[in-house]
C-alpha cells in the first residue's frame, strides 16, 4: 500500500532533515519510503489543495486512471478547469500520468498530519501567571 502524508511544518531545517533521513533509509534498505508533502503554512496548503482539487483527487482515486474529459464529466466541471487544477496537482506530485497519458493518483491512502498549536506572539510581553 502506497501512502502519502500531507504535513504543515514551518521549520525548514526539520523538513530538510526528515527528507535526508528518508532518502538515506531508502538508499540503505532499497525500500520505498512514505511520500511526504510538506507545506510551510495553512495558507500554502489551502492554495494548493482547494476544495475542488481535493474532490478531484477523491474522484480520481475512485475512478482510477482517467482522461481529463472523463474526469471532468465525473465532476460535472469544465474540462479546461479540471486541466488547470490537475496541472497544479501534477506539479506537486499528488497526481501523475501513466504511459497511456491518463491521470491517476499514485497513492492508496493520502493522510493529513498537522497540529494547530497556541504559539506565543513575538510582539507581546511575557505574561506572568500566579
Amino acid at each position: 500500500m502506497t501512502t502519502a502524508t500531507i504535513r504543515i511544518q514551518r521549520d525548514d531545517d526539520a523538513t530538510i532533515g526528515e527528507a535526508l533521513d528518508g532518502f538515506s533509509t531508502a538508499w540503505r534498505t532499497g525500500e520505498e519510503q512514505a511520500h511526504l508533502f510538506t507545506f510551510s503554512s495553512p495558507e500554502q496548503l489551502f492554495t494548493v489543495l482547494t476544495p475542488k482539487r481535493w474532490t478531484l483527487i477523491e474522484n480520481l482515486q475512485r475512478l482510477g486512471p482517467s482522461t481529463y474529459r472523463a474526469l471532468a464529466m465525473a465532476l460535472s466541471r469544465d474540462v479546461k478547469r479540471v486541466h488547470e487544477d490537475t496541472a497544479v496537482l501534477l506539479e506537486w506530485g499528488l497526481v501523475e500520468t501513466n504511459d497511456e497519458g491518463r491521470i491517476h493518483v499514485p497513492y492508496d491512502v493520502i493522510h493529513a498530519d498537522f497540529d494547530l498549536r497556541n504559539a506565543p506572539r513575538e510582539d507581546a510581553a511575557p505574561v506572568m501567571h500566579r
